[in-house]
């Protein structure tokens, strides 16, 4: 039987209550322009005893694609709980948002800076009142990525091993892949489980761009987990996928051997076969064409969308693989 709740939230000083929606706008320090900005906070809360589940993105300014995610949530009002509390943050990192950048002012990657510091840099002092003021509230979440450095990622949930509350969560939200990868230090996940949070990491897409099939991958697998928790408002179905994700213990990198033009085949979330050909690599003067083959059988699970390429260069994640390991 659900229960009527009673007892209000406060986030940055502000009450909400129980049935009550509201946007909290957050100023952790202005421009240097002096001028403000403002990190909005999006609130719903039902009128009923529940989770508190928040869906946030843009921790990494470029990554679009998450904010995306968040923004259809809202839009379709999918945040809208049946019971429980909703919290989305659709721009973490609004500064380089504004300058379409990865990095906060400071030069700083916000996602390797938790658990910050009251008075330390700029995004220090963020992720300091994120974990302060929001994460004691929160049960579950879901934070939203995309691939860096024009490197596309397959639609993927991250977790950590031997962490069974983790992969009941995966299983439901099912997204086409699901990668154990090790919590880095200093990263808003690993904050989160010293935390007690139960956060997945949704990758996918790439940096700077918009991509709806990602997107609806994202939104989709929301819907489900907010079903799961019986929070998804009856106005919303949650869209079953036509298989189980699919669990990648090992991957690696396969790394161009050449530097040249990058000619990609489109593989990416595909399964191959060793000896497939991924790509080419040329010289722009028509003197070589050499050939990128999967080095074994396994999934594409990401690849670099760069048209140009040094020796080194990581291209493709492959998964099974016996290289370098890694996110």
């Amino acid at each position: 039987m659900i229960k009527i709740n009673t007892t209000p939230i406060v986030l940055f000083g502000e009450s909400i209550n129980p049935g009550e929606s509201k946007t909290i706008n957050v100023e952790i320090a202005r421009l240097h322009t002096t001028t403000k900005l403002n990190i909005p906070i999006i609130v719903r809360r039902s009128k009923f005893q529940g989770p508190v589940v928040l869906f946030s993105a843009g921790i990494h300014g470029d990554e679009i694609n998450g904010v995306e995610i968040v923004r259809q949530l809202i839009y379709k009002k999918i945040n809208k709980p049946k019971r429980g509390t909703i919290i989305c943050i659709p721009i973490i990192n609004v500064y380089g948002f504004v300058n379409k950048s990865r990095e906060f002012p400071d030069g700083r990657d916000l996602n390797r800076v938790f658990p910050g510091s009251k008075t330390g840099s700029l995004a220090s002092r963020f992720a300091f009142h994120i974990l302060a003021e929001i994460m004691p509230l929160v049960e579950y979440a879901v934070d939203f990525h995309a691939g860096g450095a024009s490197r596309f990622n397959a639609p993927q949930i991250r977790i950590a091993h031997n962490n069974a509350d983790l992969k009941i969560l995966a299983d439901v939200f099912n997204a086409p892949f699901t990668l154990y990868s090790r919590n880095i230090m200093g990263s808003f996940r690993s904050s989160s489980e010293r935390m007690d949070v139960k956060m997945l990491l949704f990758e996918g897409g790439k940096s700077l761009d918009i991509n709806n099939d990602i997107a609806e991958e994202g939104i989709n697998g929301a819907k489900r987990l907010l079903k799961h928790l019986d929070m998804l408002d009856l106005k919303h179905t949650a869209v079953q996928q036509k298989s189980n994700t699919i669990y990648i213990e090992k991957s690696g990198w396969i790394r161009a051997k050449c530097s040249g033009l990058l000619h990609d085949f489109n593989t990416i979330g595909k399964f191959v076969k060793k000896g497939t050909i991924l790509a080419t690599i040329t010289d722009p003067y028509g003197k070589f064409e050499r050939k990128v083959k999967a080095p074994n059988d396994g999934y594409i699970i990401n690849a670099n969308h760069s048209p140009i390429v040094y020796e080194g260069d990581a291209i493709y994640h492959l998964s099974n693989a016996l290289g370098e390991e890694g996110e």
